[in-house]
């Protein structure tokens, strides 16, 4: 915003790089509310006096939210304002327990030496951890997705997920969500 305004007011004709404009033509940049107030850097031309008020420029500007407005998937007849987004911390795991369940359900139908116990030893946990895991890849993608966006509301986690039927919209009126069927464009 600023080295546009900085180029839009002083007309150069010959090309310069962002850096050596700010450095060669801007004293100051004061963020204030609703403006930037730009004070370029005095410059004496023989025979001429500049005004204060030239070497000022005043841009309008607000700041962007710091916090993305996201859309969070509702449960059939909760009311908007009362549903709350997953916490980061349980999608940071629900997502986390979904690559792990990919990861090796890809290394079992690769690897035909692989198998559920030897995962398991390797992982230090229990084969029934790894078989529930395996089941997060069989995930609806939109569910998926709207896990990895944190779009999934609060009270879905990981142990919710794992007892998922295999049919999506099933998936999804366990859940308690509206099924929307996945359009042939989108694939």
């Amino acid at each position: 915003m600023v080295v546009k305004s900085v180029r839009e007011h002083l007309k150069l004709t010959e090309p310069t790089d962002d850096r050596s404009l700010i450095e060669i033509h801007v004293e100051r940049v004061e963020v204030r509310s609703g403006q930037l107030v730009i004070q370029l850097i005095q410059t004496r031309q023989p025979g001429r006096r500049r005004k204060h008020t030239d070497n000022t420029l005043s841009v309008p500007w607000c700041k962007t939210p710091s916090r993305r407005r996201r859309e969070t998937l509702l449960p059939a007849g909760s009311p908007p304002p009362h549903a709350r987004p997953i916490r980061s911390e349980t999608r940071a795991l629900v997502v986390t327990s979904i690559a792990g369940g990919r990861r090796w359900l890809d290394e079992l139908l690769t690897d035909s030496q692989a198998n559920v116990e030897r995962i398991a030893k390797r992982e230090r946990c229990s084969v029934r951890q790894i078989n529930m895991s395996i089941s997060l890849a069989f995930l609806a993608p939109d569910l998926v997705k709207a896990a990895i966006t944190g779009r999934l509301p609060r009270g879905i986690g990981v142990t919710r997920l794992r007892d998922a039927p295999a049919e999506w919209s099933r998936q999804y009126a366990m859940l308690g969500l509206p099924f929307a069927s996945p359009s042939l464009e989108s694939e």
